[in-house]
C-alpha cells in the first residue's frame, strides 16, 4: 500500500504521543511513503514549536526532524502539484498546504494518513482513501 504521510501523524510516531501505535501500524504496513516536499518545512515548524514551549532541546529537535525525513521514501515538488492544489482548497475552501497531500495521494492511487479530522473529512468527499 503506497501511504501520504502528513505531518500530524508522522508527529505520533517520531514523538512517540497517543496515537502513535496506530500510525506506526499503518506505516509499517505500507510499501511506499511518499509526502509533498513542504512536509519538511512543517515538520520543522512543529519541532521548533516544541522547541519554543521548552519541551524539547536543541539536540532532541534536530533528531526528531531527522528521523522524521527519514520516514519518508520519496519527496514530491509542490511545483507539479499546485494548480490542482489551488483549485482543490478554492473547492474545499481548505488550506492549501492540506491539499498538497490530498492531491498527491489522489494523484498516487495512495491512503493519505493524518490526524486532522477536517482533512480527513475533505478527503472523504474528494472520494481520497484515507486513515486517520
Amino acid at each position: 500500500m503506497t501511504i501520504v504521510l502528513d505531518v500530524s501523524a508522522a508527529i505520533q510516531i517520531v514523538l512517540k504521543k497517543e496515537r502513535k501505535e496506530y500510525f506506526d501500524e499503518i506505516y509499517k504496513e505500507s510499501s511506499w511513503v511518499i509526502a509533498p516536499n513542504l512536509y519538511i518545512a512543517e515538520l520543522t515548524n512543529v519541532i521548533w514549536k516544541y522547541n519554543k514551549a521548552g519541551i524539547l532541546e536543541h539536540d532532541e529537535s534536530q533528531q526528531y526532524i531527522d528521523d522524521g525525513i527519514n520516514i519518508v521514501d520519496t519527496y514530491f515538488s509542490e511545483k507539479d502539484l499546485w494548480k490542482e492544489v489551488l483549485r482543490e482548497s478554492i473547492n474545499n475552501e481548505h488550506s492549501s498546504y492540506d491539499m498538497f497531500y490530498a492531491v498527491l495521494a489522489r494523484r498516487n492511487d495512495a491512503t493519505l494518513v493524518s490526524n486532522d479530522k477536517q482533512l480527513l473529512r475533505i478527503c472523504d468527499n474528494m472520494k481520497i482513501q484515507r486513515c486517520g
